[in-house]
């Protein structure tokens, strides 16, 4: 048998694993998944609910389109980078360097478009430049998994590594001030209102959201990114490549962190080397205020939306209310205890 034969063949050996009769016991532990998962997505439709009502009552002019078109704006970023982290998230990983990708790769954009726009036209700079933050997003990606899965790096220490180097990168490039020169359709593209709160980058996460998720629950990408999560181990014994799996995964999170980047370099119309900053741990505590487990294997792409939505909303309301913004990273890691012991209290109590 040749390799190529020899490889359809454990493939479908896995497939066939997946999509065999599971016994009592397996139902049992997937409906009960699926139950809490259930009741936890309403449980955070009922925050975001209960603080649209406070902030609407603190402010009146927090319901009002400019507001939310504002408010939701601000939010791409979180929700790009928490699409990336529920990936990695489920399959027991984590990734520290999103943010770090983000900020590069929207420096690098913007030199890019500001060197090549008089030679090549607003419109073919800011095409290069997309290209440009693609390749940023690829390289980090890659390298992590690369890291992770040939020189067995943990996920932790592999991606704090990059996270050091985008970031040291960044200012070794701008030197700390912000890069100008980016042609004035970025920001035109990136700053258009239409349908009264609708821009670009909130279209693209919509849709960057949806794919994620059809691509997550529904394919067999994303039930190997389960089973990974799940036991590595027996995802292994049942033919899935779970090397090749884990590169990929940490490719597509550095290929979305690099769209984020492009994203907050349409909004800004500069590329800022302050921007990711403590990006990953906001997407972080979206993805596990959203239900995600640490330890893999549990999560949704919708429990992550709504972590990012509640994660923002309190954000801003902590602007609204004047509190100063050091105390904005000492929320969200309370947010992120908060989460997680919910999650261990609700594990104990369906043992």
């Amino acid at each position: 048998m040749s390799r190529q034969q020899a490889t359809q063949a454990q493939q479908a050996g896995a497939d066939a694993v997946e999509t065999s009769n599971e016994g009592p016991e397996i139902k049992r532990r997937t409906g009960r998944v699926w139950t809490r998962t259930y009741r936890q997505e309403l449980l955070l439709l009922g925050i975001i609910l209960l603080l649209v009502v406070v902030f609407g009552l603190l402010n009146s002019n927090f319901l009002s389109a400019a507001n939310l078109s504002n408010t939701a704006q601000d939010a791409t970023e979180t929700a790009m980078l928490a699409i990336a982290e529920t990936y990695v998230i489920i399959t027991a990983g984590i990734d520290l360097s999103v943010g770090a990708v983000l900020g590069l790769s929207g420096v690098v954009s913007a030199m890019v478009m500001g060197a090549l726009t008089a030679s090549l036209g607003g419109i073919g700079a800011f095409a290069a430049g997309c290209a440009a933050a693609l390749a940023v997003g690829v390289l980090v990606g890659l390298a992590n998994g690369l890291m992770i899965v040939r020189v067995r790096i943990t996920p932790f220490i592999a991606t704090l590594a990059t996270l050091g180097i985008a970031t040291g990168m960044t200012m070794v490039l701008t030197n700390g001030v912000d890069v100008q020169g980016v042609p004035q359709v970025a920001a035109t593209l990136g700053n258009s209102v239409f349908a009264a709160v609708f821009t670009l980058p909130i279209v693209v996460t919509i849709l960057a959201a949806v794919i994620g998720g059809i691509y997550l629950h529904k394919s067999r990408f994303g039930r190997w990114t389960y089973a990974l999560g799940s036991n590595a181990a027996a995802a292994r014994g049942a033919g899935i490549p779970t090397q090749k799996h884990l590169i990929s995964i940490y490719l597509l999170s550095g290929m979305i962190s690099s769209i984020a980047g492009l994203l907050d370099l349409m909004r800004l119309g500069t590329g800022s080397p302050l921007e990711g900053v403590n990006s990953e741990l906001n997407a972080i505590a979206a993805v596990v205020i959203g239900g995600a487990s640490l330890f893999g294997g549990v999560g949704t792409m919708v429990g992550s939306m709504l972590g990012a939505i509640i994660l923002s909303m309190v954000l801003g309301g902590l602007i609204i209310g004047g509190v100063q913004p050091n105390w904005q990273t000492v929320v969200t890691g309370l947010l992120i205890a908060g989460a997680v012991a919910f999650q261990q209290v609700g594990r104990k109590a369906s043992v």
